[in-house]
């Protein structure tokens, strides 16, 4: 048996509703007696093979998990069992759940809120959202020090970066446990705010520095990119320089998305789609679809495709305005709509919006649509051909802040990080 660990909390804020209906109280108390008798039976339920109950707990969400570790001590240090990982990383499904941070209106940096009178200094807070039961938590980042935004997700992990110009430092955290391990080194060259990708598959971490070379004022910026890799098989690249990006380009800072072995970004003036190969290191520009007419394009990956979100206000040839998505083909280069938003919502969206602009992030079979300036926020269901307003985040006041959105799959464990400990030893 693990250790058993007091000081392990469980991350999630969790609200319950309590009924003053009597009849139902009796109902409920006579039902769960019933059940009780039948189905909880001691005799059989005492003879499970614990292999059996480990496998059965590994298929739990995670807040169903981390409430189930409130059991006894065994399964309160399932967390720290090393068998118990493996079969969680086997067994357990996939969720598409987004992680949001608060986004200080019209500024470039991420709100961080202090810990008044705690003498801890200052932490971020972050809100997962999960789109399958359209709930809410609040989660800590107590480790990550001062001076680092979030910038990017993969597999788990978030990867933050520091904000001071200059070479960048990034850390990776998974949120669930609290865990934080630094990319060493920092990028070889100085960056102001480059745009950042990270990829992380079971064998293998690579990262994408991109854009904003510090250099002469009166010179042209965003000339140059680097990546970062590490495998399993003993293979590294530490900031390898890679080619040059595509002349007169202006990519926008900051999001990146990794889709079928490459890394995108948005450029802009006019509106393209720069495209980073891991594999033959190169960078390729792609015109986006309608791009004289696009508002606010961003880029998603949803289901291993790369799709591109964005309003349309085509003036000419009574072409209604329109929230549109169009998916990447595989030949890389055309552009085919795939979805478009219903006119009635749209009406009722774009009155909201009032011209302010709006961020989409995807994550499996969902895009999550927010509003600049406001807390409101769409989801649309891609499988399903569904729309839906999401409930506003219960965590936060209408206090002039906005969400910034990440695609995240909760996890208990990505292994594949302990590869960069081989980096920090002495060689």
């Amino acid at each position: 048996m693990e250790g058993f660990h007091p000081s392990m909390t469980s991350p999630f804020a969790y609200t319950f509703t309590l009924s003053g209906d009597n009849s139902v109280s009796n109902l409920t108390t006579a039902t769960t007696s019933t059940f009780n008798t039948t189905w909880l039976n001691s005799r059989i339920w005492s003879k499970l093979p614990q292999r059996l109950i480990d496998r059965i707990i590994a298929f739990l969400p995670l807040p169903a998990f981390f409430r189930a570790r409130c059991v006894c001590k065994r399964w309160y240090g399932l967390l720290f069992n090393n068998n118990f990982l493996e079969l969680y990383l086997q067994v357990s499904p996939q969720r598409h759940w987004f992680i949001f941070f608060k986004n200080k209106t019209r500024k470039s940096y991420i709100y961080k809120n202090n810990n008044g009178g705690s003498g801890a200094g200052s932490s971020c807070e972050g809100y997962l959202f999960d789109p399958y039961e359209m709930s809410w938590y609040r989660i800590s980042f107590a480790l990550v020090p001062s001076g680092f935004s979030p910038a990017s997700s993969s597999a788990g992990l978030l990867c933050w970066v520091s904000d001071e110009a200059g070479p960048k430092t990034m850390l990776l955290c998974n949120p669930i446990l609290g865990s934080l391990t630094q990319l060493l080194p920092p990028t070889l060259r100085p960056r102001l705010f480059p745009s950042i990708g990270l990829t992380i598959t079971p064998t293998c971490i690579d990262v994408t520095v991109a854009g904003d070379d510090m250099i002469s004022p009166y010179a042209v910026k965003n000339l140059t990119s680097e990546t970062f890799h590490i495998d399993g098989g003993g293979f590294y690249s530490i900031w390898g320089t890679t080619c040059s990006l595509p002349r007169l380009c202006s990519l926008e800072s900051g999001r990146m998305v990794h889709a079928e072995g490459k890394f995108y970004c948005m450029n802009c003036s006019p509106f393209s789609v720069l495209a980073y190969d891991i594999s033959s290191n190169t960078w390729i520009k792609i015109q986006a679809p309608m791009r004289r007419f696009l508002r606010s394009p961003s880029l998603v990956e949803c289901e291993g495709k790369l799709l591109l979100v964005a309003a349309v206000e085509k003036s000419k040839l009574n072409v209604p305005k329109s929230l549109r998505v169009w998916s990447l083909q595989g030949c890389g280069t055309m552009w085919v709509e795939s979805e478009r938003m219903p006119q009635q919502l749209y009406v009722q969206f774009s009155e909201l919006e009032a011209g302010n602009g709006f961020e989409c992030v995807g994550n499996g079979e969902f895009i999550v649509i927010m509003i600049k300036g406001t807390e409101k926020a769409l989801l649309f269901d891609i499988s399903r051909k569904r729309w839906q307003w999401i409930p506003p985040c219960p965590y936060i006041a209408t206090d002039g802040f906005e969400l910034h959105g990440f695609a995240y799959e909760p996890r208990l464990a990505t292994p594949v990080t302990g590869l960069l400990d081989q980096l920090a030893m002495p060689f």
